[in-house]
């Protein structure tokens, strides 16, 4: 069995993420090591594969049911599971449980929390034990301090801690050799970072300095996730999957569930100008950044007249967020550019009318999409709808706290898509 335990911080930007990546790679050389991200995130999850060399599933405690959860941890393999944490420590959806010490007290395992002292003197022992005492179902095994300014500082946070009964497993000094570039909805792609390796690398190597690494793998506890439940069933049977940096938000917990459901994935690249399989029943276009493609991806002419070619023979073809942008008559860049897309449904999408929404929702559906009625995801973009013309509406939405939303998505005969990212069925 696998054993496992939680990076979590009091607040985003503490350093979570790449705390977690250096302790990946460098616990890597001690046993088998793999990682889980927490919510719903498409950027840190690759970033964890290339310091794990392994895939990293999302977990999500409000859009996923527990036997999902319960599946995607039954298929671990690695000695030690490092599960990292969603924003603040206790920060959730709005009137609904989600949060990272929800999925923690659920799977029953410690908590390290990553603390940001670059401005903090003994106030951190506060700080820290009143997470610690937050929630009696929640267990705080420690910290790490991140950003730390000097040994003089080291000490001063470290004797303020002990006196509050709060263990320390290390000190990680302040460094920029600790920093990734981010873009609008999080860190660049790690298949974009030039020297992603090297940087993982001297992480690594600076917390394996600075952190008990054998503390951390003795503190992490047997994970039992309870009885699976079946995946989300596929949209085909041979289902070709757009995959590169313009459409590179797919979950993995899906795609390998649709694999065990017995389905076939074909990837494909649109930028590559690839079309998708001739023999595809089913065409599925994540979301991405195709607003920073757009001019190629409009000019990839063998890609768009494969999509067109799939909807002439009836296959499901489904966008999520980006692949919805693709779908339609033109996309608007931040320059105000307009590109032309695959005109299979009527709407245009801009890049230069901004505007964040964000949130999770749970959708309904008529029977489009081979999945449940009722279904859990999210949204998360700043392009907006400029036009939207005659077709049916793909789902009817609600937010976390079943408040009702305007419908959402497009659907024309069997090409269809939303903003909206689909997670699992409804809990």
């Amino acid at each position: 069995m696998t054993d496992g335990l939680v990076i979590a911080a009091p607040a985003s930007g503490s350093g979570k993420t790449v705390v977690t990546l250096a302790l990946l790679r460098a616990l890597a050389g001690s046993g088998p090591v793999a990682s889980a991200k927490l919510g719903a995130d498409y950027i840190d999850p690759r970033f964890h594969e290339v310091a794990s060399a392994r895939i990293c599933p999302n977990l999500d405690a409000w859009a996923m049911r527990p036997g999902t959860i319960a599946r995607i941890l039954n298929d671990s393999t690695a000695d030690l599971l490092l599960i990292e944490g969603v924003m603040g420590l206790f920060d959730g959806p709005d009137g609904a449980p989600g949060s990272t010490a929800d999925l923690a007290a659920a799977l029953r395992l410690p908590v390290i929390l990553v603390l940001d002292v670059a401005r903090q003197g003994q106030s951190v022992a506060a700080l820290a034990r009143g997470f610690s005492d937050f929630r009696a179902d929640v267990e705080v095994a420690g910290v790490i301090l991140n950003r730390v300014g000097s040994e003089r500082h080291a000490a001063m946070l470290r004797t303020a801690l002990d006196a509050a009964n709060v263990r320390v497993f290390g000190a990680i000094p302040r460094s920029t050799a600790l920093a990734l570039p981010e873009r609008h909805l999080g860190l660049v792609q790690a298949a974009e970072h030039p020297d992603i390796d090297a940087f993982l690398s001297a992480a690594a190597a600076l917390i394996a300095g600075a952190v008990d690494l054998e503390a951390i793998r003795r503190v992490a506890r047997q994970i039992t996730p309870g009885e699976p439940a079946p995946p989300l069933p596929p949209l085909g049977q041979r289902i070709a999957l757009a995959a590169d940096p313009a459409f590179a938000f797919a979950y993995p917990h899906l795609l390998s569930g649709w694999r065990a459901a017995g389905a076939e994935i074909l990837p494909f690249s649109p930028l590559a100008d690839e079309a998708p399989d001739e023999a595809a029943d089913a065409v599925f276009l994540p979301g991405g950044y195709p607003e920073l493609h757009a001019g190629r991806l409009s000019a990839n002419r063998r890609f768009l007249d494969g999509l067109g070619a799939a909807a002439e023979r009836n296959a499901l073809i489904y966008g999520e967020c980006g692949g919805f942008m693709m779908l339609g008559e033109r996309l608007i860049d931040a320059d105000g550019h307009a590109h032309a897309m695959a005109n299979l449904v009527p709407l245009t999408t801009s890049f230069a009318a901004r505007q964040l929404s964000l949130g999770y929702r749970e959708m309904r559906h008529d029977g489009a999409l081979p999945f449940p009625p009722t279904l859990r995801g999210h949204e998360f973009h700043y392009s907006t709808l400029v036009t939207q013309g005659a077709g049916t509406p793909l789902f009817e939405v609600r937010d976390a706290a079943g408040h009702q939303l305007p419908s959402a998505g497009l659907r024309l005969g069997r090409v269809m898509g939303s903003y909206l990212h689909v997670i699992d069925g409804a809990v």
